[in-house]
């Protein structure tokens, strides 16, 4: 008789507690606005590397594979649904042995040379100074260009400034205009080095600070563009570097950035692989992900020594997971899959920005099209959208909101005697008042009951959007065959009473909410 009440009343408590579920409760403090988000969080990376450039976003007017004006037509579309905010070229480590007078001109006039950073192979040079300047300005995203330190010279970069910006009667402002641009582009972001502590001339600290500020000097604001200089910062753990050169060379400069790739697998020698992986390495990826939290914090500590203010930005240009190439693909080439997995880590390392967004103001995917964790991958005449575009599709509405006070009490995900936290979120509040919340379940197997109590405003009207991004493994992709495996879909699985709101997240996905 006592085995089958206690059976009886395990029963019952299935029914109100599903197996699997996890609690959860977070407390957002609607009336405690912290730090603006950035729009220039969500921007992107494209560098002359493999077929990020050539083939994936420029084709040519002759091509056969529709485009406008050279530019792919259904990258160009994908792209502005994305609201692009910048994009950050010609690298990376090619920026440092590009010389941006082979890439202007008539285009059977450009040199052949050969990109000895990524695969020796030849660059026809016919993606320069103009294809991408009008690149950017199709799209409304402000270009981020990277100055060739390593290999170049002061009078190089200031030439090339003067050209992009000088809207005067100048020899080289004449120059462009030859070339068939009329009026300057106005570019505001110039990178003074791309990881100048190794690809971009292997130098120490002070020596690239002297360096730095040498350039610096020559970085002109021709024809009232404020210009912001972003200095070459490191990557990791590497404090030192951020240390002296914020104590040398902070009070010439307006940014400084931070590249951080995850790593999955074992090492750099062995990555890990983009496609049909287990649990091991989606547990690693998400682990190690989470440590851009503890990289931006402690670079962030260096930072506030020399500017407490915080006037100097963190520009994080250089982030996401990095893979073992594809088999069969070209090893310089960078070509991985991009998966439900890499989705998720898309969405922590945001959160992790937005959380950061008092010094974090700018950040660039590395990359945006075929290369490493690409939001658009492409073959011939054939476009698919990855998993991270539906991420960065999503996290459109925290564009230039005010992120919000939160506090947490949520589950673990473990693996292999290890845990991590199974919720990530971000919640902002836009100019209309409405409240956004992006809320990822990185727990692969189990769903989580989470309860959202909103604090310091009237109550809540509704949930008037919602969408979700998941799929049936964590490996999960979009391929050429079948590119609407993983997309966006309606998201409904919640209750509003009151100022509390109850949402049930399926495992492995990234929901998007919307109230007003």
């Amino acid at each position: 008789m006592k085995k089958n009440i206690c059976l009886s009343l395990l029963l019952s408590l299935l029914v109100f507690f599903p197996v699997g579920a996890q609690d959860n409760k977070i407390v957002i403090n609607a009336d405690q606005e912290l730090s603006t988000i950035s729009r220039h969080i969500y921007g992107h990376f494209a560098e002359h590397l493999g077929e990020g450039i050539y083939g994936g976003v420029w084709v040519g007017e002759d091509s056969d594979i529709p485009n406008r004006n050279g530019y792919r037509t259904d990258v160009l579309e994908a792209l502005e649904h994305l609201e692009v905010p910048n994009i950050r070229w010609p690298g990376g480590c090619y920026a440092d042995e590009y010389n941006w007078r082979d890439g202007i001109g008539p285009m059977d006039d450009r040199p052949n040379t050969i990109n000895t950073h990524w695969g020796m192979v030849i660059e026809d040079n016919s993606f320069g100074t103009h294809e991408f300047l009008n690149f950017t300005e199709m799209l409304g995203a402000e270009p981020v260009v990277a100055m060739n330190v390593g290999s170049g010279t002061p009078r190089e970069m200031q030439n090339w400034i003067e050209y992009m910006n000088y809207g005067g009667d100048s020899d080289l402002a004449n120059l462009r205009r030859e070339n068939g641009r009329e009026e300057p582009w106005g570019v505001k972001y110039v990178g003074i080095g791309n990881e100048s502590w190794g690809c971009g001339g292997n130098m120490d600290p002070e020596y690239y600070s002297d360096l730095y500020k040498r350039f610096a000097t020559y970085v002109r604001d021709y024809s009232g563009t404020d210009v912001t200089r972003v200095a070459s910062g490191f990557s990791n753990e590497q404090y030192d570097w951020t240390d002296k050169v914020m104590e040398e060379a902070s009070h010439m400069m307006d940014a400084i950035s931070l590249h951080y790739y995850t790593i999955a697998g074992e090492s750099w020698g062995h990555k890990g692989t983009s496609v049909d992986f287990g649990e091991e390495l989606y547990f690693d990826g998400l682990r190690k992900a989470l440590r851009l939290d503890e990289f931006i914090e402690g670079h962030t500590n260096r930072m506030d020594k020399y500017d407490p203010e915080k006037r100097v930005a963190l520009f994080v240009d250089e982030w996401g997971i990095w893979t073992d190439p594809l088999p069969g693909s070209t090893p310089g080439f960078l070509q991985q899959q991009n998966s439900l997995r890499d989705a998720l880590i898309a969405a922590i390392s945001l959160d992790i920005m937005n959380k950061h967004s008092d010094r974090v103001k700018m950040a660039n995917i590395a990359q945006m099209v075929n290369v490493l964790q690409a939001v658009i991958l492409t073959d011939g005449d054939q476009m698919v959208k990855t998993p991270t575009y539906h991420v960065f599709d999503l996290y459109r509405v925290h564009f230039d909101t005010k992120l919000l006070q939160t506090n947490s009490n949520i589950s673990s995900y473990g693996y292999n005697g290890e845990e991590i936290p199974s919720i990530s979120l971000t919640a902002s509040k836009n100019d209309d008042g409405l409240i956004n919340l992006t809320i990822t379940n990185l727990d692969p197997n189990n769903s989580q009951e989470v309860e959202l109590d909103f604090r310091g405003i009237d109550e809540l009207g509704s949930v008037s959007s919602g969408k979700i991004l998941t799929a049936d493994e964590v490996s999960s992709i979009n391929t050429y065959e079948d590119p609407e495996n993983v997309v966006l879909q309606d998201f409904s699985d919640h209750e509003l009473n009151g100022n509390k709101l109850s949402i049930t997240l399926p495992s492995k996905s990234v929901v998007m909410l919307t109230m007003d």
